[in-house]
């Protein structure tokens, strides 16, 4: 995959850089970042340039993690990532993956995080051809919900035991959304895009 960069109204969504190093550092201190994400505990400044100089660059080539940073436009602050994980069926007739993201905890509730998953996501039906994308997160996590829910996610129940974190096994919420739950999505052309049709249980 070809790394891309997206923008809305406030934010720059681009792949991650070594020199992002520093500011990821910084976020990930926040204790609620690996408590509710698979980022390590403790987060080391070793972690943060293996993350932006290795990690996300190789996820990009290999299309197994497609990470982008979040920046204010203005500023070009750092206020989070979002990106699709999980891409494994990406190529195959599934055509799936699956949205993650985190955000500094002094830029919550701004709304940064919605606006940019938003932005992943009509870009990943429009352009990647995905056509399912799933929402996870251990169960009791709240704001991952509220993001999820914003965006359109349906939540679809719990999978239980599936998070194995220290030693023990916990709950996981897990959502999807369609391209047909965003009735405005079209092709870059303009054109409806050719999708596998879906039938719905009992139609």
């Amino acid at each position: 995959m070809r790394p891309v960069t997206l923008t809305t109204e406030r934010l720059l969504l681009r792949p991650f850089r070594p020199s992002d190093a520093s500011a990821v550092h910084a976020a990930c201190q926040d204790p609620d970042i690996p408590r509710w994400t698979s980022v390590p505990s403790p987060y080391t400044v070793r972690d943060a340039e293996h993350f932006t100089g290795a990690f996300s660059p190789q996820g990009w080539r290999a299309d197994t993690d497609l990470s982008f940073a979040v920046l204010t436009r203005d500023t070009n602050v750092l206020v989070g990532a979002v990106g699709l994980v999980r891409l494994e069926r990406l190529r195959t007739p599934e055509r799936q993956a699956e949205l993650g993201y985190w955000t500094v905890r002094e830029h919550r509730g701004k709304g940064y995080t919605s606006e940019a998953a938003a932005a992943v996501v009509r870009w990943a039906f429009r352009d990647l051809g995905v056509e399912r994308l799933e929402w996870r997160a251990e169960a009791g996590n709240h704001g991952s919900w509220a993001v999820a829910r914003r965006t359109g996610f349906h939540r679809e129940g719990t999978l239980r035991g599936e998070l194995v974190r220290a030693g023990t096994r916990r709950d996981v919420w897990i959502g999807s959304l369609l391209p047909s739950d965003l009735p405005d999505l079209d092709a870059p052309s303009g054109e409806p895009a050719t999708r596998t049709p879906y039938l719905p249980y009992g139609e």
